[in-house]
């Protein structure tokens, strides 16, 4: 680090402005504290598929009904990050992180001491609330104070936040819940939010004045619908396609599916049609204008569909056609998902180093080669395989797709940033969760009518819809890459 401040040049759009390359130690501090509360949200999420089988006993609920618990916390989720722009503009950084913390902790205290599952349900909403303010803060916190030639390795470290947390989930939820009851997980999240309090109660600074933004409760309703109904949609279409493929009635969630759809789609024009109209817009969608900006958002849509849904992939390939046990399949991840995390920070540096277009184009480049390998090995996988293939993903995964909403950002005024934060966040989230929906529901049709779970026929099935979902992951890793192509080959016209 320099002692004073420097002229550098933007990469990404030619400006020279002076910045100060010094980190300030009370924006590390910020970082940590808004940063655990991220991280405890997002872990306890995927810890807690570890825990179905042992829920459904404690609270006598099926399959179906177990799965709420991740299913409502997606949606609180979703339904939250899009108001994270109004509440930067409209509240001090120090309220809002106080608003997520105070959720986060009565979310914990209320799993705690449940006693029936519909206590449980609440106690996700409002975890899920709370993680949903507590993200797109971090990100604005960085977006905001960073330095400008430090900001991509620090979006690097928001980024080995928010993906190390599901890397470590399961591994935490069956080596905690292997000696304790699976209740100490929330015991011991409290003490570690009180300390993030205190952390961020001296280190959060105000950059920036609020302002008087408006929230209109016809936008707020609107995306609200908009983002419940369409992950709604996603998770119940998966339900009645695989019911439908074992021959038990699924009218039911096709019908959810149906009425989930048209009341999202419609709901997301109500939105953008309000906020074309509006003087004080919960999103300013404007920002979407411009198809450098665009084709980050579609990449940055629909590559979360393959880097989150492997671990649904993976793990049950094993299981099911593999034959490997419970433990084994969830270690095959954890290699490439913490790797992937740890670099995250890397690929920053390269960013701040290099600039936008080699450090995101050669690294997803080099990751489609994956998803490649597991599909032409698909029929003759190993344990071995599926995790050094996986490996390969995650690691060039981690360095190159952290950069692409940073990269974004950079094309917009800064004022805009909170709004292109929650946006990317959202749609993050979205494409997260259309993962799982989209590999299970392949999975499910290629197992339907193939015997018993166990029987060679079921394995042999399981091995042809992991091929069959290996090949999608290749067709969206190449579409998501063309996505970035074009939109640099747009850029460096622009620059010319």
């Amino acid at each position: 680090m320099s002692n004073g401040p420097i002229q550098i040049t933007d990469r990404t759009n030619g400006a020279v402005a002076p910045t100060d390359e010094r980190i300030p130690l009370k924006l590390i501090g910020a970082i940590v504290a808004v940063g655990s509360l991220a991280f405890i949200g997002i872990l306890t999420e995927t810890v807690m598929t570890v825990l179905f089988p042992e829920l459904m006993r404690e609270f006598d609920v099926d399959m179906a009904t177990v799965q709420w618990i991740t299913t409502i916390y997606l949606l609180a989720v979703a339904a939250t990050m899009p108001v994270s722009s109004f509440l930067k503009r409209r509240f001090p950084l120090k309220a809002i992180f106080l608003a997520a913390l105070a959720l986060a902790i009565v979310g914990s205290l209320i799993m705690i001491v449940a006693s029936a599952f519909p206590m449980l349900i609440v106690a996700r909403v409002i975890q899920g609330i709370g993680s949903g303010i507590a993200t797109p803060l971090m990100m604005n916190i960085i977006l905001e104070q960073s330095p400008r030639s430090k900001i991509g390795r620090l979006m690097g470290v928001g980024s080995l936040v928010i993906t190390v947390a599901p890397a470590i989930g399961p591994t935490v939820g069956g080596a905690v819940t292997s000696v304790l009851p699976w209740r100490a997980i929330f015991v011991a999240a409290v003490p570690l939010m009180l300390i993030a309090m205190v952390i961020g109660l001296k280190c959060i600074e105000q950059k920036s004045p609020t302002e008087a933004a408006y929230l209109d409760p016809i936008q707020l309703l609107s995306i609200v619908l908009a983002l419940c109904g369409l992950v709604l949609a996603l998770n119940q279409a998966g339900v009645a396609v695989s019911a439908a493929m074992a021959g038990t009635p699924a009218t039911r969630s096709a019908v959810i599916a149906a009425v989930s759809l048209i009341v999202g789609l419609g709901s997301l024009v109500l939105f953008a049609f309000s906020s074309r109209k509006a003087f004080s817009p919960l999103l300013r969608l404007g920002i979407l204008r411009d198809r450098v900006v665009l084709l980050h958002l579609v990449e940055y849509t629909i590559l979360p569909i393959v880097s989150i849904g492997f671990g649904y992939v993976i793990t049950n390939v094993a299981q099911l056609s593999l034959g490997t046990s419970a433990f084994l399949a969830g270690s095959l991840v954890l290699p490439g998902a913490l790797v992937g995390a740890v670099c995250s920070p890397l690929g920053g540096w390269l960013y701040d180093r290099f600039g936008a277009v080699r450090p995101i184009l050669i690294p997803l480049g080099i990751a489609i080669l994956g998803p490649v390998l597991l599909l032409v090995f698909s029929m003759r996988l190993t344990p071995a395989m599926l995790a050094g293939f996986y490996f390969i993903f995650g690691f060039f995964f981690a360095l190159g797709n952290p950069n692409v909403m940073t990269s974004a950002l950079s094309s917009i005024p800064r004022q805009f940033a909170p709004d292109g934060n929650a946006i990317f966040n959202t749609c993050l989230q979205f494409g997260g969760a259309a993962g799982t929906a989209l590999f299970s529901t392949i999975l499910a049709v290629a197992q339907a009518g193939h015997g018993e779970e166990g029987s060679a026929e079921f394995m042999h099935a399981t091995a042809v819809g992991g091929m069959w979902t290996f090949a999608v992951m290749v067709v969206i890793c190449v579409v998501g890459w063309a996505c970035l192509a074009a939109a640099f080959r747009i850029r460096s016209r622009r620059a010319a």
